[in-house]
């Protein structure tokens, strides 16, 4: 990825020039104060691309600590473990009867 980098001063001067550089070259401006980056302008779309990258990032990761939850429940993964073992023994309840069982169906 090129980069530009320029000083505060620089960065004063150009600001309003800004736009057609991004429309030309759409890459990060690094802007420097006494040669240490300070702040970075950034053309709009690279800006939202970086949010919406940012929101499916903390979506990732609020799944994953629900899913930490729900592995450190030991009842609940215990009752997982439980159903799995049913499962692979074949034991299960047709969708019918458990829908009768809560009252969902209408009793025959």
């Amino acid at each position: 990825m090129k980069e530009h980098i320029i000083s505060i001063s620089e960065a004063q001067n150009k600001i309003t020039q800004l736009p057609e550089q991004f429309a030309d070259e759409p890459e990060t401006v690094t802007v420097t104060r006494h040669g240490k980056p300070v702040m970075a302008i950034l053309p709009f779309t690279k800006y939202q691309s970086l949010l919406e990258q940012l929101d499916t990032l903390v979506e990732k990761v609020e799944a994953l600590e629900e899913t930490l939850e729900i592995l450190q429940d030991e009842e609940m993964m215990a009752a997982f473990r439980e159903s799995v073992e049913a499962l692979e023994k074949g034991e299960t309840v047709a969708w019918e009867d458990v829908n009768r069982e809560l009252g969902l169906l209408d009793r025959e």
